[in-house]
């Protein structure tokens, strides 16, 4: 199985940016935590990250036909991107939504996901394991 797993904005300030919210635990090693899962499960993974919503659209676009599953945290554009919504509808392929924190018992405007209208599952405020929770739910689900 080959997953693609994509973060959004502010995700490579991860250990710096609001650590009571995010944890402590930094982008690269939330990188290496997921390159070691994938390992360990036999999954093919590629991680991307970028802070530009039109880079993780293309991204997605470029997915079609070369993955069988997307691990998505995009981050503040959950709550504003109809353009992401619209590239995972057009590749259709099955995506899990994930936060590390519980975005749905923070600011109103956090409880918002225009994405979660095309992700198979939503995970969030499991931290960074959620990353690899999401891996198994594709790969469960969706490994053929």
């Amino acid at each position: 199985m080959k997953i693609l797993v994509i973060n959004g904005p502010n995700l490579n300030m991860l250990g710096i940016r609001e650590p009571d919210i995010y944890g402590k635990t930094t982008y690269a090693a939330l990188v290496a935590l997921i390159e070691e899962y994938a390992q360990k499960t036999n999954i093919e993974v590629e991680q991307y990250q970028s802070n530009h919503e039109g880079d993780l659209v293309d991204k997605i676009q470029d997915a079609y036909g070369k993955f069988d599953g997307i691990v998505i945290n995009p981050g503040a554009y959950t709550h504003t991107s109809v353009a992401i919504l619209d590239a995972l509808k057009a590749v259709a392929i099955p995506a899990v939504e994930v936060h590390i924190s519980e975005v749905d018992k923070r600011e109103k405007f956090r409880q918002i996901s225009y994405v979660r209208l095309a992700c198979v599952a939503t995970i969030t405020g499991h931290g960074v394991d959620g990353y690899t929770e999401a891996m198994d739910l594709l790969r469960e689900k969706y490994e053929g």
